[in-house]
């Protein structure tokens, strides 16, 4: 299975997913920003999280311009996979490849700690390492987290089982709770949460390392 970590002026965690997706068995390449496409027979791209462009503007809204965004969104029009995480989670939305938008938090203030998660669906490669309804707990590190949509995204992420993970515990304001959502081919998730920051004891958890071995399983086998 082959993925490519994507790499913009203030990324601080593209190592850390190319860690994780290598721990489960991908072969991952690392790509700029300014490429204007991607390496060849790729599976997955992961949008890691960080600092894009130092998150002015809006956070995202910067690296969603970058040339090898065009590329990400022609390889999730083509029914490619696609994960965003935190930062990455940011542009995505900003792209359009997922719907709503990612808010300051509701408190104003940078969360940074160990957060409790439900998995409300495993009817994805993403989340098919998980069982419905587990609880899990994943790191968070984001000012701006709260993930905001209109009502009637809300009820079509619901009807569809688009909502991938909530929040045990909301830290940010979320609406409904929701710390990961998919798109409505299933093929693009983000989410707030960072799996590669738990994927060895050494870590201090590993609830992450599932969501990579199931993401990996799958698509090796699909």
């Amino acid at each position: 299975m082959k993925a490519a970590v994507i790499v913009f002026p203030g990324s601080n965690c593209d190592r850390d997913m190319a860690v994780a997706l290598r721990a489960a068995g991908a072969d991952v390449s690392m790509v700029w920003h300014k490429e204007a496409e991607l390496p060849s027979g790729l599976d997955l791209i992961a949008v890691p999280g960080g600092f894009s462009f130092g998150d002015y503007l809006r956070c995202g809204a910067i690296a969603a311009q970058s040339p090898i965004c065009r590329a990400v969104v022609d390889h999730a029009g083509r029914g490619g996979f696609v994960l965003g995480v935190c930062n990455g989670f940011q542009v995505l939305t900003e792209t359009g490849l997922l719907p709503g938008a990612l808010m300051r938090n509701g408190s104003i203030r940078f969360v940074c700690r160990s957060q409790p998660l439900r998995v409300e669906t495993n009817a994805s490669a993403f989340t098919s390492g998980y069982a419905a309804g587990a609880e899990i707990a994943l790191p968070i590190a984001h000012h701006d987290g709260n993930y905001f949509a209109d009502a009637e995204t809300l009820a079509a992420l619901r009807a569809e089982d688009r909502v991938a993970f909530r929040y045990v515990g909301n830290p940010n304001g979320s609406v409904d709770d929701i710390a990961g959502v998919l798109s409505e081919n299933r093929r693009v998730l983000g989410m707030m949460p960072h799996p590669e920051r738990a994927i060895e004891p050494a870590h201090g958890a590993t609830d992450g390392a599932a969501l990579f071995a199931g993401l990996v399983g799958a698509l090796v086998s699909g």
